[in-house]
């Protein structure tokens, strides 16, 4: 997948600025695409000058103009491409697991610390796609919204950033308790 697939995408619903889609990109989409508001106005641009999107400009009196962007049928034949296309499995990379896979041999106590602030980092993420999820499904049950929801895409991804960040917490803090029980058979403060 490139970025340009994740911006297509987040332009689906509504037209975007590129400050507004780095917000979306910051919120919804980091559970699955990561880019720095740089590469979001590179590929803009980028997307705009191959024609799949088109941009317009927003006269504002007390701010400086903006530019939104929507999806155009092009892109939309892009995106229909992309999802036709065989799909690749996704990969861990994570320097924190490299670390635990040395346990045995470093100082485990920096290994804990590291594993406390990435299940804080778990849980406020998991807090804020619990939020985004019912800020989406409204008054209905989710089983009501995923039955006749106008767009569920966004809520399905946003489902799936839930239980990444919950399964993440779960094993930081097994993975803690487990460090911390051998630290304190082997005497070690």
């Amino acid at each position: 997948m490139a970025l340009r697939h994740a911006v297509l995408a987040a332009l689906l619903d509504e037209e975007l600025s590129g400050y507004q889609l780095a917000k979306a990109f910051g919120t919804g989409v980091a559970n699955f695409w990561h880019a720095l508001p740089q590469q979001l106005y590179t590929e803009l641009a980028r997307l705009e000058r191959e024609g799949f999107i088109a941009g317009r400009e927003v006269v504002q009196d007390t701010r400086p103009n903006k530019r939104l962007f929507q999806v155009t049928d092009a892109g939309l034949a892009e995106l229909e491409r992309f999802t036709a296309a065989e799909t690749k499995p996704c990969v861990i990379r994570d320097d924190l697991l490299v670390k635990v896979q040395a346990a045995e041999h470093v100082d485990t106590q920096a290994l804990i610390a590291q594993l406390a602030e990435r299940t804080a980092f778990a849980t406020a993420k998991a807090e804020l796609f619990e939020e985004l999820l019912r800020s989406m499904r409204g008054e209905r049950t989710e089983e009501e919204f995923l039955r006749h929801g106008a767009r569920i895409g966004p809520y399905l991804t946003c489902m799936r950033g839930l239980e990444f960040e919950r399964a993440n917490r779960a094993w930081y803090e097994r993975t803690t308790i487990i460090l911390s029980e051998r630290r304190a058979s082997r005497g070690e403060q």
